[in-house]
């Protein structure tokens, strides 16, 4: 896999505090050192890819439609009915070719910047730009969605009290700007953390 580029580090202001006086409502991260690999099936081999990606990942099964799955060597988001994203560290060798008329595996790593929300007023400031219920009981950890941020597609995921974010790598940076000068009437601190797979997040 070829080096991963951020395309937020000249933005990341590492750690330093801005906007509502007092302790910060809302953290940004970059997050970094990751693999990402969409994995595509056709509907009649739904079941056989489906079982591939969950042993890559070590997951006991592939997630449903909307959900996540974390296993002892990656991550599962079912990103659409026949689509899943494997997210793994960046050391990792890429996954085996399949057959075309089985599915296909495309490396996605540097075309996604990975962005985690967290803090008290995170959804409150997620709700300023996405058009979703975050509250806890309609997307609680473990739940995937495709969206808009500001007219652009992206993914959202929830791990336990975070927020994560797949945004179009071209779009990072003005949608990082946005999120930043949104946040400061909440507290704000920014900077950029390592993946880390997060384990007993199978849903």
């Amino acid at each position: 896999m070829a080096d991963q580029v951020t395309a937020l580090r000249a933005y990341h202001d590492l750690g330093e505090k801005a906007g509502r006086p007092g302790p910060a409502g809302v953290t940004l991260r970059e997050v970094s050192g990751f693999s990402l690999t969409q994995i595509a099936c056709w509907p009649e081999t739904l079941t056989e890819v489906g079982a591939m990606a969950a042993q890559v990942a070590e997951c006991t099964e592939a997630p449903a439609p909307g959900q996540l799955a974390s296993g002892a060597q990656g991550m599962l988001l079912r990103v659409e009915p026949l689509k899943w994203w494997l997210i793994r560290e960046a050391d990792r060798q890429p996954i085996a070719d399949m057959a075309a008329e089985v599915g296909a595996a495309l490396d996605l790593s540097s075309a996604r910047t990975w962005v985690r929300v967290e803090g008290e007023d995170a959804s409150m400031l997620l709700n300023h730009f996405l058009p979703l219920d975050l509250r806890p009981q309609a997307f609680p950890p473990g739940s995937v969605a495709s969206t808009a941020f500001h007219h652009v597609g992206i993914t959202l995921w929830r791990s336990g009290e975070a927020f994560e974010l797949a945004l179009p790598r071209s779009f990072a940076a003005s949608l990082w700007e946005l999120l930043v000068d949104s946040a400061q009437q909440y507290g704000v601190v920014t900077g950029e953390v390592a993946y880390e797979l997060e384990e007993g997040s199978e849903k």
